[in-house]
């Protein structure tokens, strides 16, 4: 027997045509929902690693600052200590000079030269006195050239004076203290005081 289907077979494959676009539809969105969730996991983890090495980054970089600002505060106080350390040594090494400076002044001045004030500069000193005679004064420079902690004497002035009724010259002497090298600032050999 010949069986006849009379039911329409084009509206049955046009349903099921779009059974079968809705499903496909669907999983497509499916898919596209998945694809977007995995896109997004993965970006949203590669994030979260960055932002957590950015904040390394900074709690590192706030320690090295840190350590910056010791390292500058340490070179300020080395700076200074040596410094100190320099005035230190100056004066340890000038303490003796003024010591020098009366003992060759007490040895060397002739008699009938006496002294009226003393100014020291530096290794310069500016000597006012009075002297009986421009000979006395004469002798005081060349004691003073042949002192081992004097040099350079240089007359600046010299003019007559009355002190006391006498008959006086008032002079003003300039020379230099010597810096003698070594740990007891021996005297040089051959100079005579």
């Amino acid at each position: 027997m010949i069986r006849i289907n009379l039911l329409p077979h084009r509206e049955e494959k046009r349903r099921a045509k779009q059974i079968q676009f809705f499903i496909l539809s669907f999983l497509s969105l499916l898919l596209g929902v998945l694809v977007w969730g995995l896109v997004h996991m993965v970006i949203s983890a590669k994030i979260d690693y960055q932002n957590r090495r950015n904040a390394y980054l900074e709690q590192e970089t706030l320690v090295l600052d840190k350590q910056i600002a010791e390292i500058r505060k340490l070179r300020e106080q080395t700076k200074a200590l040596l410094e100190r350390k320099d005035a230190v040594e100056k004066l340890q090494s000038d303490r003796a000079s003024v010591v020098h400076l009366l003992d060759q002044m007490l040895r060397i001045l002739p008699d009938g030269v006496y002294i009226k004030s003393v100014k020291q500069s530096g290794d310069a000193i500016s000597l006012v006195g009075f002297a009986q005679s421009n000979a006395r004064v004469s002798t005081l420079m060349r004691a003073i050239e042949d002192s081992a902690w004097l040099e350079s004497p240089a007359l600046v002035e010299i003019h007559a004076t009355n002190a006391n009724g006498a008959r006086l010259s008032e002079f003003t002497l300039t020379f230099k203290l010597t810096k003698l090298t070594g740990v007891n600032d021996v005297k040089p050999a051959g100079v005579r005081n």
